[in-house]
């Protein structure tokens, strides 16, 4: 079964942006890192071979799955988003009832997903919880380390 991707117009931009890096210059720089390690002789005790090789493999690796990830994907598309209730690709304020303290999440598909700046995936413990969720209403999340959380919906915006 193919995954499809959700994506921000922003997020799909920032993936192409990403590959286009590492099929040019990332390889590139990577080549020369190879040759100038066979330079230094005896590949069987070349360590800086093996972390060269090592890094291609990682750059390959992630170009492979960065053009899987693009062959399906989903743009969200921001003029047809309701902010009526919490879907994909809105920014919703909260009340994190524990603490009494607002915080705001905008929520997004997975890849795009980046909890140090409030970007919260669709398929994560609070944003499952939040979805199909109205202004006022109070959601509960179970969150991986056993607790439940609550948070009130105080704004839905683009």
């Amino acid at each position: 079964m193919v995954k499809t991707t959700i994506l921000t117009a922003d997020g799909l931009r920032q993936l192409e942006e990403e590959l286009e890096y590492l099929k040019t210059e990332k390889r590139k720089e990577v080549a020369e890192k190879i040759k100038q390690a066979r330079a230094y002789g005896d590949l069987s005790e070349n360590s800086e071979y093996d972390e060269a090789k090592n890094e291609q493999a990682q750059v390959e690796s992630r170009i492979m799955e960065l053009e899987e990830k693009l062959k399906n994907i989903k743009i969200i598309d921001e003029d047809n988003i309701d902010t009526t209730v919490v879907g994909l690709g809105v920014t919703v304020r909260v009340l994190d009832c524990e603490f009494d303290e607002e915080i705001t999440y905008t929520i997004v598909g997975s890849t795009e997903a980046d909890p140090s700046k409030d970007r919260i995936s669709d398929e994560s413990p609070v944003g499952k919880a939040l979805l199909g969720a109205h202004v006022g209403d109070t959601v509960e999340a179970l969150v991986p380390s056993g607790a439940t959380l609550s948070f009130k919906v105080l704004e839905i915006r683009k």
